[in-house]
C-alpha cells in the first residue's frame, strides 16, 4: 500500500496532467470557424496550431530555473496560473489576443509538463516508469475532452470565444488543489540548477537521441491536434463527427499511455515496445486518410494506441534514462524544450503546405517521413543506457 503523500501526489499529477493538453486539442475543431469568423488564412491557422508548440519548446528550459528559484511545487502553481491566463485571453475580442493567449497558454504548458517527470522521479522513484504511464494517461483523457467537447461547448456557451474560455475553469480548479494539497519537500529542492552539467549533458549522443525522438513524436501528434479534423472535413466529414473521430483516437491514447510502459519492461529495453507503437501510428493514419471511410473507426482506434503509446514511453525515458531527480529535471528541461521546438515545424508545415494547394497524399507522405525519422531515434533511444553523475563527472552507463 503506498503511503498517503504518494497517493495524494498521483490525485494531483492526474489532476494537473489533464490540463495540458485542451488548450491544444480544443483549437482543432474549430479551426474552419476560425477561418471563417476570425479571418485566419491557412497559414494563419498552421501558425496559431504551431505556436503553441514553439512556445511550449521555449518555455520547457525555463522549468529548471523556477524550480531553483521558486520551489518546484510553487513553480508548478504559477504555470497553471498563467495557463489559466492565457486560456482566459483567447476569448478576448481581438485576433490580437487569441495569438497571445494561445502562446502563453504554451508556455505554461511547457513549464509544467517539464516539472512532472522530474517530480514523479523525486516522489516515486521506484516505479516512476509505471506512474509516468498514468500522467501520460491524465493527458490523453485532457486531449480526448478538448477534442470532443470543444463543438458541444462552442454551441452551448453562444460561441467559440467563450468556449475557448471556458477550458480556464479545469486550470483554476486545478490550481486551487495543488495548492491546498500539493506534497512539501522540507529538504533540498527538486533540480537545483548545475549549470557546469548542462554542457556536459549536450555533449552526450543519448541526449539528443531522446530529444530528436521526442521531437519528431511530438510533431505527428501536434499536427494530428493541430490539422487531423481539418483532414478529415476535407474527406468529406463534418465538423462535429470530424472532432468526435479525434476524440475517439485520444480515448484510445488512454490504454496505450498506461499499458506502454508495462509492455517496455518486457523485453530487455525499450525498443520493440517503441516499434510497435510507432508501426500502429503508422497504420493508423494511412486507414484515416487513405483507406476507404468505412476504416475510419480501425484507423482512429490505431492511430490512438500509436501516439498514446509513443507519448508515454518518450516520457518515461526521460526518467529510464537518468540516475536520479536532479538529472531528470534537467534532461527534461532539455529534451522536451529542444524536441518540442523542432516538433512545431510540423503543423507550420502542413499549414504551409495545404496553403500551396498540397493534397491529402502529399500530407501521409510527410507523415510516414516523420514516423520513418522516429523510428530511427526511437532504435537509438530505446536502449538500455542510463546517465549517471554520482562520481561528480557525466557518465553513461549500460545497463
Amino acid at each position: 500500500m503506498l503511503p498517503r503523500r504518494s497517493l495524494v501526489f498521483i490525485f494531483l499529477m492526474v489532476i494537473v496532467g489533464l490540463n495540458l493538453r485542451p488548450a491544444l486539442s480544443s483549437l482543432a475543431p474549430l479551426l474552419s470557424r476560425l477561418q471563417e469568423n476570425a479571418g485566419l488564412s491557412a497559414f494563419g491557422a498552421g501558425a496559431l496550431t504551431t505556436l503553441p508548440v514553439l512556445c511550449l519548446g521555449l518555455a520547457a528550459p525555463l522549468a529548471p530555473w523556477l524550480a531553483h528559484r521558486l520551489g518546484s511545487e510553487r513553480a508548478l502553481s504559477l504555470a497553471l496560473l498563467l495557463l489559466a491566463g492565457g486560456l482566459l485571453l483567447r476569448g478576448v475580442p481581438s485576433p490580437l489576443f487569441l495569438f497571445l493567449g494561445t502562446a502563453l497558454a504554451g508556455g505554461a504548458i511547457g513549464i509544467g509538463g517539464t516539472l512532472l517527470p522530474a517530480l514523479v522521479k523525486r516522489e516515486l522513484p521506484v516505479g516512476a516508469d509505471l506512474v509516468t504511464g498514468l500522467y501520460t494517461m491524465a493527458l490523453c483523457f485532457g486531449g480526448a475532452l478538448g477534442a470532443g467537447l470543444s463543438i458541444p461547448l462552442t454551441e452551448a456557451l453562444g460561441g467559440w470565444r467563450a468556449g475557448l474560455m471556458s477550458w480556464a475553469l479545469l486550470a483554476l480548479l486545478a490550481l486551487g488543489l495543488w495548492q491546498g494539497l500539493m506534497p512539501r519537500q522540507s529538504t533540498t529542492q527538486l533540480a537545483q540548477i548545475n549549470q557546469k552539467m548542462l554542457g556536459p549533458l549536450l555533449k552526450k549522443p543519448l541526449t539528443w537521441q531522446v530529444m530528436f525522438f521526442m521531437g519528431m513524436q511530438s510533431s505527428m501528434a501536434y499536427i494530428v491536434f493541430g490539422w487531423l479534423p481539418t483532414l478529415l472535413i476535407y474527406r468529406g466529414y463534418g465538423e462535429a463527427e470530424a472532432g468526435w473521430t479525434m476524440a475517439i483516437s485520444i480515448m484510445c491514447q488512454l490504454a496505450s499511455a498506461l499499458g506502454a510502459p508495462w509492455l517496455a519492461r518486457l523485453g530487455r529495453d525499450q525498443r520493440p515496445a517503441l516499434m510497435v507503437v510507432m508501426g500502429c501510428t503508422a497504420l493508423g493514419l494511412w486507414l484515416l486518410l487513405m483507406a476507404p471511410i468505412e476504416w475510419r473507426w480501425p484507423g482512429a482506434a490505431l492511430l490512438g494506441l500509436g501516439q498514446g503509446g509513443s507519448f508515454s514511453l518518450a516520457l518515461t525515458l526521460l526518467v529510464l534514462r537518468t540516475a536520479n531527480s536532479r538529472l531528470a529535471g534537467q534532461l527534461s528541461g532539455l529534451v522536451q524544450g529542444g524536441g518540442y521546438t523542432l516538433a512545431s515545424l510540423g503543423p507550420l508545415g502542413v499549414g504551409l503546405m495545404l496553403q500551396q494547394g498540397a493534397s491529402l497524399a502529399h500530407i501521409v507522405w510527410l507523415l510516414m517521413i516523420l514516423i520513418g525519422a522516429s523510428s530511427a531515434f526511437a532504435l537509438l533511444a530505446g536502449r538500455n543506457h542510463r546517465l549517471d553523475d554520482a562520481t561528480g563527472e557525466l557518465m553513461t552507463h549500460r545497463d
